[in-house]
């Protein structure tokens, strides 16, 4: 399991992620001043080489009327990645483990291998913030065959107004996944319907914390037809 150093970050994620998500398709500010972000919640999974950091990163930005929580999974590498250079979030510097390369997880191969394995059940999510932990409170379910096994490949299709669309080569074919960006229980999904865990073929769902307290739990991510 990966471990968490308690250490300075130069700059820090959300220092990071400020210039960085209002040029996103998903970003729902008004455009006419920066985020304000705090950490809203998250969980990380472990890379089996040990060499990426994988974290789904949820924040809240406080610029607007209210709150809106966005999920930004990430990957840290210590080079960068090759191929990748459209989704690099940016550089920091990390006090133990010196220049990281950041970027948006969804064109990491090794976060949608992993976030396949969770949905498989055979990655952990693990908390955000300590080592060796276990985070029980994220779930997940797969309905159907995916061929046990790592994922082959993965493209981003799209990344629009609702989320980033995946398809995702498997030992049984294709998978098309949708990482859901802004974190909403109450939204309805694009089609209209509001389905629940229940009703989904596959899922991962995690809950976040607004700065005033107030809690909320939904679908991190899901498997379309």
């Amino acid at each position: 399991m990966a471990t968490i150093h308690h250490v300075t970050l130069k700059p820090g994620k959300l220092e990071l992620l400020t210039p960085w998500l209002p040029a996103q398709p998903w970003y729902t500010g008004t455009g006419t001043g920066r985020p304000e972000l705090t950490k809203a919640g998250g969980f990380r999974l472990d890379d089996p080489e040990g060499e990426v950091g994988i974290e789904f990163m949820a924040v809240a930005d406080g610029s607007g009327g209210r709150p809106v929580v966005y999920l930004v999974p990430m990957t840290y590498r210590g080079a960068p990645l090759e191929g990748a250079g459209q989704a690099l979030i940016g550089t920091l510097e990390h006090e133990a483990l010196g220049k990281r390369w950041v970027y948006d997880g969804t064109h990491d191969p090794v976060l949608v291998a992993q976030l396949y394995a969770l949905l498989q059940g055979d990655a952990e999510p693990q908390a955000q913030s300590l080592s060796n932990t276990p985070d029980r409170s994220v779930t997940r379910s797969f309905a159907g065959e995916t061929g046990r096994g790592a994922a082959l490949r993965s493209t981003v299709v799209d990344s629009g107004p609702r989320g980033t669309d995946l398809v995702v080569e498997t030992a049984a074919g294709q998978l098309a996944l949708r990482v859901n960006r802004v974190l909403d229980p109450g939204r309805s999904d694009e089609d209209g319907a509001a389905p629940g865990p229940a009703q989904m073929r596959g899922h991962v769902t995690a809950g976040w914390r607004l700065p005033d307290g107030t809690e909320g739990r939904g679908p991190f991510a899901v498997v379309r037809d």
